[in-house]
């Protein structure tokens, strides 16, 4: 079975067990919004973790170039926020919903929660799939499993920073697309987020998402545990909070006035008379 195959229907069985899982726990929503969250999240580190696989020996043992590893990458978020629309898998846009007030402190921990144990689910299913050694590549990546390679390439300061400017991009467009249709948001945010992590491959891998990156990278040699969170779950917090800051003003949860902007009035009115001014 050639790489390629392997890898599609890798991608194929994870799209289709999330698309029925997201059916089954929407009717149960808005209380066990949780449990989509889990589902959103493991189907996005499932997918990427396969991503990974293709562009870190793809090229030696399946013949398959970074331009491969790029579009399954386009493909699988396009995918993903097709079947999971409404459902982000990112704690850090749940953390922002419950900055916003639009999500209970309850709520964002239970989905951050079961966001990461999606995360870890997803690590433990490609670590089965890849023990099956259906080609070269996974033979390969399930010897390399022990001993995976560190995303974080630069120093955790500098990775911080770019978590953390890949963070606010992101953040800045999805609040400024919220009310926008879908068939112009899944496109666009698809885009984004290959771009992100196409421009963050030599620094960090550009994951803006802690979960994402819990799956993909804490369990890899290299950094401390300090170090990765510093990383990958304080930077893109910075840069959900930054992006929100700039998109509202302020954040709704600590501040109740906007600090960043002015309202002003749309149209002036008009003093009317008073009753004193009628009678002389």
């Amino acid at each position: 079975m050639s790489g390629l195959n392997a890898s599609l229907g890798y991608f194929l069985t994870i799209v289709g067990v999330s698309a029925i899982g997201r059916a089954l726990f929407a009717r149960w929503r808005p209380r066990w919004t949780f449990l989509t969250e889990f589902i959103a999240a493991f189907a996005l580190a499932a997918c990427r973790l396969e991503v990974d696989t293709i562009a870190e020996v793809g090229q030696w043992a399946g013949a398959l170039g970074p331009d491969v590893a790029i579009t399954m990458l386009f493909l699988s978020i396009t995918i993903h926020a097709i079947i999971m629309q409404g459902v982000s898998g990112n704690p850090s846009v749940t953390l922002m919903g419950v900055l916003q007030k639009d999500v209970g402190a309850v709520a964002g921990v239970l989905s951050i929660s079961a966001q990461l144990l999606g995360a870890y689910v997803a690590l433990i299913v490609a670590g089965k799939y890849w023990e099956m050694e259906l080609t070269d590549m996974h033979m390969i990546k399930n010897l390399m499993m022990a001993e995976c390679s560190t995303s974080l390439r630069v120093q955790p300061l500098k990775g911080m920073l770019a978590e953390a400017l890949g963070a606010v991009t992101f953040h800045l467009v999805y609040l400024l697309l919220k009310s926008r249709s879908q068939l112009l948001r899944i496109p666009i945010f698809a885009l984004l987020l290959t771009y992100i992590a196409y421009a963050g491959n030599n620094y960090t891998s550009g994951y803006v998402n802690p979960s994402l990156a819990y799956a993909l990278t804490f369990t890899c040699p290299g950094h401390t545990f300090l170090a990765y969170s510093l990383v990958y779950w304080l930077g893109p917090l910075i840069g959900m909070i930054l992006a929100l800051f700039l998109y509202l003003g302020n954040i709704p949860l600590l501040f109740s006035r906007n600090l960043l902007y002015s309202k002003k009035a749309r149209f002036r009115v008009p003093k009317g008379k008073t009753s004193e001014d009628k009678t002389n």
